[in-house]
């Protein structure tokens, strides 16, 4: 009897918020066509100002809503204590700026930045020239490209079993593990204990899942340089290597910045592999992680806010070069 009444109330408790939430759409859905047919109405001078405001203030009021007020609350509670209870100046920067535990992280941030990026980039690259001289080309970007249909939880978890490592008393079943016992390695280590190599390990998944988005991207871009250049670089003598470096890796440079910082951003805030392969233990921990780490497991909201506050500012100057040489292409068109 008691099981059902509790049964009963959890089934009337969720028809209740599932009520609310659609009542709340039909309200939104029924304000923006009241906005609509108000825009379609209007005429005259108040016309363009009217349909300015319908199409542009949504995304406005998202955006300082979702990023903006989310930004400026962060950046506060960075100047704050554990609890957000006292203010305590720039100490949280302080502790990030000195603690040996956080100089770690920084580095290993940063060896991610650099070498994940290129490594996905020049792969994609490689692998974007390869495949246009093959038949079928189609069907080998869709395999090189399905990782990124993947999540990085996902990914994360697929190559954690590749990563498995067991007694050499057991049959192993990573395949890393196993094919290391193929060729002869009786003892393979713990691959995802083993400190360096974990780093790079880690990083091997992202580049994984990044290079079929730099390829598809890069094959893009090498399919529209003209073929009258191309043509009169090879009349010239150009061939193979020089061909490719002095002919077509400057037509594509816009799209190479692009895809680099693209990745670049992404890598910056990788969290998922991180957490889900390793916790961020055995020297892997990075700043994405560390973050969550300080806001939800150890409650330093002062903390974890000011590492958030220092990957935001890492990200912003790649954006800011991203936007700087979209311009300067747009310019030279």
């Amino acid at each position: 009897m008691r099981t059902a009444q509790l049964a009963d109330s959890a089934w009337i408790d969720t028809a209740i918020k599932l009520g609310n939430s659609l009542g709340a759409i039909a309200a939104f859905l029924a304000i923006l066509l009241v906005v609509f047919l108000a825009a379609g109405l209007a005429a005259g001078r108040f016309q363009r100002p009217l349909a300015v405001l319908v199409f542009l203030g949504p995304a406005i009021v998202l955006l300082i809503v979702g990023l903006v007020a989310p930004l400026i609350r962060t950046v506060y509670l960075s100047f704050y204590n554990a609890d957000s209870t006292r203010f305590i100046g720039g100490k949280n920067y302080g502790w990030a700026l000195t603690t040996d535990s956080i100089h770690q992280v920084l580095l290993n941030t940063a060896l991610w930045l650099v070498i994940a990026p290129l490594a996905a980039t020049a792969l994609g690259l490689v692998l974007a020239l390869l495949v246009e001289r093959m038949k079928h080309q189609a069907v080998y970007k869709s395999l090189i490209f399905m990782p990124m249909a993947v999540s990085l939880v996902g990914a994360g978890i697929i190559w954690k079993f590749v990563y498995e490592a067991r007694d050499s008393s057991q049959q192993q079943v990573g395949l890393l593990s196993q094919l290391a016992v193929s060729l002869g390695w009786q003892h393979p280590p713990n691959w995802i204990l083993s400190h360096p190599l974990n780093n790079f390990l880690l990083m091997a998944v992202m580049v994984w899942v990044q290079t079929g988005f730099a390829m598809v991207v890069l094959s893009a871009a090498i399919k529209a340089i003209p073929d009258e250049v191309t043509e009169a670089a090879r009349l010239d003598g150009a061939r193979g290597l020089k061909l490719f470096w002095f002919v077509t890796v400057p037509m594509i440079r816009t799209t190479l910045v692009v895809v680099l910082t693209t990745v670049m951003i992404t890598t910056l805030k990788a969290f998922d592999i991180i957490r889900t392969m390793t916790g961020g233990n055995f020297g892997t921990q990075v700043l994405a992680n560390e973050m969550y780490s300080q806001s939800f497991e150890q409650y330093n909201i002062g903390r974890g806010s000011t590492l958030a506050v220092i990957l935001f500012l890492a990200v912003l100057p790649l954006v800011a070069y991203n936007i700087v040489q979209l311009r300067k292409e747009r310019g030279t068109r």
